[in-house]
């Protein structure tokens, strides 16, 4: 049975995660894309990363710099990125539409030429993502550290879970949970 604290009631009326009404963006992010299954190497990319982004700062700061990141990053094409220098990382430190961390910066070019390696050994990084569906994010965390990701601790890694649909997480109630977020 749902708790009145973890539902509350949208702008239509419907419940949802009581998390998601306290913002606009953060309402059209639980009602479109978290929790949705994800399939597309990019995106999955993409997620991962901006959840290392967003480590010690609220989910909303990134929603809102989002498309920064995309611009700042190729876009996520993790092949491009790869291709990263230090020139790039001096760039984008100057670039403030993105988070400006030096760490993050370096770790989500670092974590490219790893996403490749990656693709190549799994064939795709949806098959290996999705062999992780019925697992902990400390398996999943473990297995990228093992493999030279950064940034990847078990929390983030929880919520990129949550996010791109290997685990369901929507409330009991909210009218995404039966679907699956979908």
């Amino acid at each position: 049975m749902p708790t009145a604290s973890k539902l509350t009631p949208g702008p239509d009326g419907q419940l949802r995660c009581a998390w998601c009404t306290s913002a606009p963006d953060y309402l059209a992010y639980h009602d479109e894309e978290w929790g949705k299954p994800v399939h597309d190497d990019v995106r999955l990319f993409e997620k991962i990363c901006l959840e290392g982004f967003q480590s010690g700062l609220s989910w909303l700061t990134i929603l809102r710099k989002r498309e920064g990141f995309r611009r700042a990053f190729a876009g996520f094409d993790f092949h491009q990125v790869a291709r990263y220098t230090e020139a790039d990382v001096e760039r984008l430190l100057q670039d403030a539409s993105i988070i400006r961390h030096g760490g993050k910066i370096r770790s989500t070019i670092h974590n490219a030429a790893r996403a490749i390696e990656l693709q190549a050994e799994a064939g795709s990084l949806d098959a290996y993502f999705w062999s992780f569906q019925s697992r902990t994010a400390e398996e999943l965390a473990r297995d990228l550290k093992r493999r030279g990701w950064t940034f990847v601790g078990p929390t983030t890694v929880y919520a990129f879970m949550q996010a791109m649909g290997l685990v369901t997480d929507h409330e009991p109630g909210c009218f995404l949970h039966s679907r699956g977020g979908a």
